[in-house]
């Protein structure tokens, strides 16, 4: 859990504030190593947000006597240590709550399925959902506090701003211009002063039936970023944008989408999904807190696992036959996190 130091008035805030509001100077961020469990009380009446019970409600403290409140499903006792192990699995989904720092959360978890090799010259294309022109609060496009916070995390790497890409296309007839101005990732893009790149005028590579943009066999890492939604599969769907239109087109009359996922699946080693579930769309369009965000380098695997945390029920033809138990979890356990989304 990270904490924010001021080194004048030594004040200290849980809270990722751009600078003390007393002494007006930037915070600096705490390094939080070592924890302990200090006290717990087990719960046994379920609530809307809660519904699996009994659970065990902690106060951890780190090396710095910072204290936050903790949930978890495993049975713990005062002086425990909260562990988190990663798990590099390439089919595992790493599941992390958001407190207030979202590129902390970004971090943690890309950690939790065992990280990413980055360095200054990595080669870095990032890949929003983009798919209508509507404003951020509707929650169908990435949201721009997301890319915001992806950006942060990969300055904080050290990643050259030459070496970072943004880019997507449109499957419909609404332009990526218009989608992306509507929905504020353009004024992200500018103010970072990244040119973003309308992939349906990029060159596309043959594998296979696939024909693959050009900037995404060329990258080091691609980043997709899923604007979750319960009773989709929002993260395997946006994964279809890296192909030419005109291929999706003729592969989904010729094949199920399962099929052209599975084939992406195995033709992209160098795709790792950020699955965004902040806030999210409920099976009837309405926009929920969920307050989490989810990793993993097999996005259809990531589709699954979010759709069991919401309690969907009907699920999407992709990830109808997938066993929830074959797919390894890191971080926070699906029964800490799990409710019914659609009664909140």
């Amino acid at each position: 859990m990270p904490f924010y130091k001021c080194s004048k008035c030594e004040r200290i805030w849980q809270y990722p504030l751009s600078e003390c509001p007393f002494c007006n100077i930037e915070l600096k961020k705490m390094a939080s190593g070592q924890n302990k469990v200090i006290a717990v009380s087990k719960v046994f009446i379920p609530t809307i947000k809660h519904p699996i019970v009994p659970y065990f409600a902690c106060v951890v403290e780190d090396e710095n006597k910072n204290k936050w409140a903790h949930k978890t499903v495993e049975e713990v006792k005062e002086g425990d240590k909260l562990v988190f192990e990663s798990n590099a699995d390439r089919n595992a989904v790493g599941i992390w709550r958001i407190k207030y720092d979202y590129a902390d959360a970004i971090e943690k978890a890309l950690e939790l399925i065992g990280g990413i090799d980055l360095n200054e010259n990595s080669k870095i294309l990032i890949l929003p959902t983009l798919i209508s022109a509507n404003q951020p609060y509707f929650r169908e496009n990435t949201s721009p506090e997301f890319l915001t916070s992806v950006l942060s995390f990969l300055f904080s790497k050290k990643i050259k701003l030459e070496n970072i890409k943004i880019a997507t296309q449109s499957f419909t007839e609404l332009s990526v211009e218009a989608m992306a101005s509507r929905s504020g990732l353009l004024d992200v893009c500018l103010k970072n002063k990244i040119t973003p790149i309308d992939l349906s005028k990029s060159n596309f590579v043959k594998q296979g039936n696939l024909e693959i943009v050009e900037e995404i066999v060329g990258a080091d890492i691609v980043l997709n970023l899923g604007m979750l939604k319960a009773g989709n599969v929002a993260a395997t769907e946006n994964v279809f944008r890296v192909l030419k239109k005109e291929n999706y087109l003729g592969l989904k009359y010729l094949n199920s989408e399962k099929d052209i996922a599975k084939e992406l699946e195995k033709a992209l080693p160098n795709l790792v999904s950020l699955g965004e579930a902040e806030y999210i769309q409920t099976s009837d369009g309405f926009i929920a807190f969920l307050g989490i965000i989810l990793a993993s380098r097999n996005f259809i695997n990531l589709d699954r696992v979010l759709n069991e945390i919401v309690s969907q029920k009907e699920l999407p033809e992709i990830i109808a036959q997938i066993n929830l138990e074959e797919i390894p979890i890191a971080g926070r356990a699906i029964k800490e996190i799990k409710l019914n989304i659609n009664k909140i």
